[in-house]
């Protein structure tokens, strides 16, 4: 897992801010002082919270298919910390009047939702509501349309915080802040303020995916000048006597964003413990209680003078008080409370998908084509059975660009995911649904030249590829017919983005089989360079899918079509020509439903042909062929149970199968077993399972189930996701 540890400890730094926004440290030695501390670089404290939490929960959901689940459920747990939170202090709430002034529903709502149940207690609301907001935007648009239209509200809001002054000058404006003022005290709630810098945290996870963050040099010096320039800035508003309140300021989000991308630049992976991550949290959540406590201590001590009055030593008292109460809760909270995801006892059979090892393979496909070639990732099938969506939006976040899906619905769900970039559609698209293809920015393969005609007269520009037929018999228009070709290429409303072809037996490596594929590329490249010839750009070339990489890695193309190898795999066991470092993604699990001793000569499963030949332990395991498992798996099959292997016996079932476990008391209801995947010491591949079922590791993998649960590990989060500031 990843770790940023310049950005916990900033997170500490920024709660003690916090806590001095609260108590003026300087406020009996120096007013001015005490301004520059609690009014300008106590200012960055909050907001950076904000950022911090969009970066670390919008980084998480890369490559997550169901993120929507996710945020809501963020949101969700952010809530329920505000309800507790509220109960907290609702003796305190009780105590000093703050709930007097609440008259009606509208009162409620407001201090409910907007102003918060305590002073502090507003930026919980805030968060729900900014995590909603900015996930809506970023998936209908993007993360640069989700910052500005974010940067509009906090404008906006500006008006109504730190630049009121302006806003009250204008009568129109005036009358339209006291209206949104009776609905919330201040514009730093609700829709103004938590937005922007949430956007912000999304933009710099999304540049730290994609590898295109700003230069060091650039992100330190943007910071000193906005530092420098938000101090300015604030200095001059105070000046002129403007702010109505001062938590919002022009220059504080590129100072934001900039701290936010100098933190984040520094990451590793040493594991330990993350309590103390969490103690920003406890600092925040319980430095207004802790005020409440020092206070009444001084007044039982006799000590106001000191604990009180001198505003030093009551921030130092108050400062200590908040990290020893925060350092014993955090010891204190349950341990379930932080872990990270997992797959309940209640599942019975699930697969794991491993995002480190996707990327892995994308790193090892990348160093193994030639040139400026890029991956065109084939997340077909649903990504050959480990998550369309989950596997395109982490590939996204890795750099990649384009896709190819078989057909108009994976497209259009992969779009309806938040995955941008060119998604090509390998087969035919029927004339009935041309108008998806332009309403979801899709590319169509191009079949045959009727094809093409039937595309060309839909009437509007429709951006296709051009398969040809160089030999394989299957879709394309035959290299053999070049004047057909030639049409296609001639026909209006078609943008050409592509050509391509598919090689027939490039997994091979018999010689009657190379000299097929090398064939195949022969009639390509001849038909391209007549294409050019005519004066006719063919667009982006790509021949080669996962065995065109590792059998034929001197082809140079614009692009490559990885599939299979893309999740670790190939077809079979076969020897290749360039041998890659391919690690499996996924790994195939059930539990252990029931043990039961079966007595020789009983038979075990449907049918009498499997007998037990003597008195055997068998375990029934709760995965069976609708869940992806063949039925001829039965014959030789073994799975991983305790890291040791264990034979399948009986028929496959349904829902259920039968291990032996003779001789292995330890063995209990609810144990993972291990059908695909590592168990300790030993491992089974799905090449190993696809040979034993007479078939290739594509078709094994695609036919894994729908109603399986899914546990993803995302290799660059932080472990624990609950709270609200570290995400």
């Amino acid at each position: 897992m990843l770790r940023y540890p310049l950005l916990d400890r900033a997170k500490l730094v920024a709660a003690f801010l916090v806590i001095a926004i609260h108590t003026g440290p300087l406020q009996s030695y120096s007013s001015y002082g005490d301004f520059v501390v609690t009014r300008i670089a106590a200012r960055l404290a909050v907001p950076f919270f904000f950022a911090t939490a969009g970066f670390l929960l919008y980084r998480k959901l890369y490559g997550l298919a169901e993120d929507g689940v996710v945020v809501r459920r963020y949101a969700g747990r952010v809530l329920l910390l505000y309800a507790g939170s509220t109960l907290l202090y609702l003796p305190l709430m009780l105590y000093a009047g703050y709930l007097s002034d609440m008259h009606g529903v509208r009162d409620v709502l407001r201090v409910a939702v907007f102003d918060g149940t305590f002073y502090h207690l507003w930026y919980l609301p805030a968060l729900a509501i900014g995590v909603l907001l900015v996930y809506a935007l970023s998936r209908r648009l993007s993360a640069a349309w989700a910052v500005g239209i974010a940067s509009v509200l906090y404008l906006a809001g500006l008006l109504g915080d730190s630049y009121y002054g302006l806003a009250a000058s204008a009568p129109a404006l005036d009358a339209f802040y006291d209206s949104l003022f009776g609905l919330f005290t201040y514009t730093r709630n609700g829709l103004f303020f938590a937005p922007l810098y949430l956007a912000l945290g999304l933009l710099v996870a999304e540049q730290t995916r994609a590898r295109t963050r700003p230069p060091a040099r650039a992100v330190w010096i943007g910071l000193a000048v906005s530092v420098v320039l938000m101090s300015v800035e604030a200095i001059l508003l105070r000046t002129w006597e403007l702010p109505r309140h001062d938590s919002m300021y022009v220059f504080l989000a590129p100072a934001v964003y900039c701290g936010l991308l100098a933190l984040t630049r520094r990451s590793s992976r040493a594991s330990g413990k993350r309590g103390m991550r969490d103690v920003s949290l406890w600092i925040y959540l319980l430095h207004p209680l802790v005020i409440v406590l020092v206070r009444g201590l001084a007044e039982l001590l006799g000590a106001v003078p000191w604990l009180v009055t001198d505003s030093m030593l009551h921030y130092v008292a108050v400062a200590a008080g908040s990290w020893t109460i925060s350092i014993l809760a955090v010891r204190w909270w349950p341990a379930q409370a932080r872990k990270g995801p997992s797959v309940p006892r209640s599942s019975r059979a699930w697969k794991e998908i491993d995002l480190g090892r996707l990327r892995h393979n994308l790193a090892e496909l990348r160093r193994a084509v030639r040139g400026d070639c890029q991956v065109m990732a084939v997340v077909k099938a649903e990504a050959y059975g480990h998550g369309g969506a989950l596997a395109a939006r982490w590939l996204q976040g890795e750099g990649v660009r384009e896709y190819a899906v078989a057909c108009m619905d994976e497209a259009i769900a992969l779009r309806k995911q938040g995955v941008r970039g060119d998604i090509l559609i390998l087969g035919r698209t029927s004339p009935e649904r041309y108008r998806e293809l332009i309403r979801y920015r899709l590319q169509q393969t191009v079949v045959d030249a009727e094809d093409a005609v039937a595309l060309s007269r839909y009437g509007r520009t429709i951006t296709v590829q051009v398969k040809l037929d160089t030999g394989m018999h299957r879709l394309g228009e035959s290299t053999d017919r070049f004047e057909r070709v030639l049409s296609i290429y001639r026909l209006p409303h078609l943008r050409i983005a592509g050509t391509y072809t598919h090689l027939g037996s490039s997994d091979r490596l018999e010689q009657t089989d190379e000299a097929l594929a090398r064939a195949q590329v022969g009639r390509f490249d001849a038909v391209v360079a007549r294409l050019r010839g005519c004066g006719i750009d063919p667009g982006l070339l790509h021949v080669q899918s996962s065995y065109g990489i590792v059998n034929y890695p001197e082809l140079s193309y614009d692009r490559v079509r990885p599939g299979i190898a893309l999740y670790g795999a190939l077809s079979t066991r076969e020897p290749v020509r360039q041998a890659l470092d391919l690690r499996p993604v996924l790994a195939l699990r059930a539990r252990v439903s029931t043990v039961r001793q079966v007595a020789r000569g009983e038979q075990i499963g449907y049918g009498s042909d499997c007998r037990a030949a003597a008195d055997r332990l068998v375990a029934i395991v709760s995965i069976g062929y609708a869940d992806g498992v063949p039925r001829v798996y039965a014959d030789g099959g073994r799975v991983l149970v305790r890291g040791a292997y264990a034979p399948i016996v009986g028929r496959i079932c349904m829902d259920h199968l039968s291990v032996d476990v003779t001789g292995r008391e330890d063995i209990h209801p609810g144990d993972p077993v291990t059908l695909i995947g590592r168990d300790g010491a030993h491992a089974i591949t799905v090449e190993e399972v696809a040979e034993r079922c007479g078939t290739i590791a594509n078709e094994l993998l695609s036919r894994i189930g729908r109603r399986l649960d899914c546990m993803v590990h995302p290799p660059e989060v932080q472990d624990g996701e609950t709270e609200f500031m570290v995400c």
